[in-house]
């Protein structure tokens, strides 16, 4: 298949309609979204939603989330929308928000895991609103790359992942946020949090007070033998081509641990990744190191963590040790991340 490269230079005009057009015929078109880079096809399409399932090597069961452009868009969608769903929707959207919702029996099956819920959000991006708003489909979209590799955060590596394989990539440069939507479960009897992101628990709880974390996120491993209602609950995400450990402790105790374990494996003869934190860099001596961004500003690390990993792969290291955050606000969505791309790999010192 050949691909075709969109490339969307800041300020200029550009037309969009071609990737439009091929939404609507079932085809396959990645974009950029305030998140990630996403992976579009029609949504009501069960052969468009099979095609994202082969492209990306991902496992069936694992649910998409559709990607609308406005309000009545969603009434297609969903059925029994809780006021707490409708108050949190009206707060958050446009923006870096999913809300697991009861399908109505129109959606397919093939684009939510086989099951009676579906996952829904509202993009910001301007380039994805307004591929949404020409094309009129519903997109169902996970990240562009293939399944369970870091997200892109640039259209360079949706090219790496994804040329030959899709019909169209969108480059619209880097996005802003560089990491996955909240995703918020409204389908039960508690609002409940699948996947932490830019909207925190904090800031869920100051509109719906007894929302919670769900079982899984507090997990100390995986969880395997659940029914995902989200992407990203079941399967190891994320992760680099090296094996990759966090270490966790007191900023000097840490900059000495991952010394340590660096200078080890150097010695045996691997390729060794380091990332670290702006104040911390200059105490690591071994490795090839990358600084993710300041922890007193913690967009920063978000903004970076995916890009740090692509880079890593590009350099092939074998083994890579970073530093951990603090869980707790949009540290808690890092360290999800974090994670799972180690399958759940951490030494405390």
């Amino acid at each position: 298949m050949n691909t075709l490269i969109l490339k969307i230079e800041e300020g200029q005009e550009y037309d969009i309609s071609k990737a439009a057009k091929l939404l609507k015929l079932g085809g396959l078109v990645a974009f950029p979204t305030e998140t990630v880079y996403g992976l579009g096809a029609d949504g009501f399409n069960k052969e468009a939603s099979r095609k994202i399932y082969a492209a990306k090597g991902r496992p069936s069961d694992n649910p998409l989330i559709l990607h609308i452009a406005d309000w009545e868009q969603l009434d297609k969608i969903a059925s029994n929308i809780s006021k707490e769903a409708d108050k949190v929707m009206r707060a958050f959207w446009p923006g870096p928000l999913t809300v697991i919702l009861n399908k109505k029996k129109e959606v397919p099956y093939e684009t939510t895991g086989g099951l009676d819920t579906v996952a829904v959000r509202m993009p910001s991006h301007p380039v994805a609103r307004r591929l949404l708003s020409e094309s009129q489909v519903c997109v169902a979209a996970p990240s562009a790359n293939t399944s369970g590799r870091p997200s892109p955060t640039t259209a360079k590596y949706v090219i790496e992942d994804m040329n030959g394989k899709i019909d169209m990539i969108i480059d619209g440069g880097s996005v802003g946020l560089g990491l996955e939507s909240t995703i918020v479960d409204f389908t039960s009897d508690v609002p409940t949090v699948l996947r932490p992101g830019f909207i925190t628990l904090e800031m869920l709880r100051e509109l719906i007070p007894n929302v919670v974390l769900d079982k899984a996120l507090t997990a100390q491993g995986r969880v395997e033998n659940i029914k995902a209602k989200a992407p990203g609950m079941k399967y190891k995400h994320y992760a680099p081509k090296a094996d990759l450990c966090l270490i966790k402790g007191e900023s000097s105790q840490v900059i000495k641990k991952i010394n340590e374990l660096a200078k080890e494996k150097e010695e045996e003869g691997y390729r060794v990744g380091i990332i670290g934190t702006e104040e911390n860099i200059p105490g690591y001596t071994f490795g090839l190191i990358k600084n993710i961004g300041k922890r007193g500003e913690v967009n920063s690390i978000a903004a970076n963590l995916y890009r740090v990993l692509r880079e890593f792969d590009d350099s092939d290291v074998q083994y890579i040790y970073s530093e951990a955050f603090e869980e707790e606000e949009l540290g808690q969505a890092i360290m999800n991340r974090l994670k799972k791309a180690a399958g759940y790999q951490m030494i405390r010192v």
